[in-house]
């Protein structure tokens, strides 16, 4: 049963759910976890158990060895899986080395991106607007690149440049206002509100 205490978590579980998010799509068994984390394997046992148990991860038997694995319909999935993306990879360097990129006012990913699937033809993964520092933001995004193993499309704006293509319904900027994403910086609430006026 999911409940909220689900969340009032040990160093150990923050560690697990980080491995478990990186590669939503993965299996992991109990020794590969214990060495990626490099904590206990007892620490890990208890807390895979308790994470089956509320239903956040479910397991199966491979051979001789049990692997666990995300369970996508768990109640609190989406959110959970926002807030691990921005404390890894990419969401975390942005964060990390914001004040180094610039005057950021919004920085999101998009819902593809962080369920790795790949954008189609004019999408992007990234959106940032503010005043940026492009060679430090493609700094960062080449070295995740590197890591995922693809190119990351983004797109970067000033303040003025994006209001101004909203007020104008430019297809690029409309696709990524009614698409799903998951803001970084910024709020989701402000980021509405600065929608064109009528678009829902």
């Amino acid at each position: 049963m999911a409940a909220l205490q689900d969340f009032m978590i040990s160093r150990v579980r923050v560690k697990m759910l980080e491995l478990f998010f990186s590669d939503p799509d993965e299996m992991f068994y109990v020794r590969e976890i214990t060495r990626q984390i490099k904590e206990e394997i007892n620490a890990v046992r208890r807390e895979l158990d308790r994470m089956v148990g509320s239903g956040l991860l479910k397991s199966e038997q491979r051979g001789n060895r049990l692997y666990y694995f995300l369970n996508k319909r768990y109640p609190y999935y989406n959110e959970l899986e926002q807030m691990v993306v921005k404390s890894i990879g990419l969401g975390r360097k942005i964060r990390k080395f914001r004040r180094k990129l610039g005057s950021l006012s919004y920085v999101m990913f998009s819902g593809k991106f962080i369920k790795r699937q790949p954008p189609r033809q004019g999408e992007v993964d990234l959106l940032v607007i503010g005043e940026v520092v492009l060679q430090e933001l493609n700094t960062l995004i080449k070295e995740e690149e590197k890591k995922i193993g693809r190119e990351i499309n983004y797109a970067v704006f000033s303040e003025e440049e994006f209001e101004f293509r909203k007020t104008r319904r430019d297809p690029f900027v409309m696709d990524i206002l009614y698409g799903s994403r998951v803001m970084v910086i910024g709020s989701e609430e402000e980021f509405v509100e600065r929608q064109v006026p009528g678009l829902s």
